[in-house]
């Protein structure tokens, strides 16, 4: 499973994407990598705010987030080939848990244990 990283796509467009394949899940975007292993809510980017605008690098291309794969790798290659700050957030309840340790466990994984939280 891919999501295609294009010049013309706001933020919202990739978290659609990721939410119909993982609707357990959220993809949040932010304007600066995290520090300490959490991010702030004040640098949480906008669902309207354009990739462009946003990411380190001038590239686009697809992204990988096969259920197989872990947390911690999508938000690396979005790092690593876009210049996106990601973070993977698992449902809890009705809420989104930040503080979840879940970047070792894959996308299936997450997706299944939010699900049944």
């Amino acid at each position: 499973m891919q999501i295609y990283i294009s010049e013309e796509a706001i933020v919202a467009d990739i978290q659609d994407k990721f939410n119909k394949l993982y609707p357990f899940l959220k993809l949040e975007f932010f304007c600066r990598p995290q520090m300490l292993g959490m991010y702030s809510l004040k640098d949480k980017l906008s669902p309207d705010t354009p990739i462009e605008k946003v990411r380190m690098y001038h590239s686009f291309g697809w992204l990988d987030v096969s259920d197989d794969r872990t947390a911690a790798a999508v938000e690396h290659d979005c790092s690593s080939l876009f210049g996106l700050c990601v973070h993977i957030l698992p449902a809890s309840g009705s809420n989104w848990d930040n503080a979840a340790d879940s970047d070792n466990r894959t996308l299936e994984e997450l997706n299944t244990g939010a699900l049944h939280a």
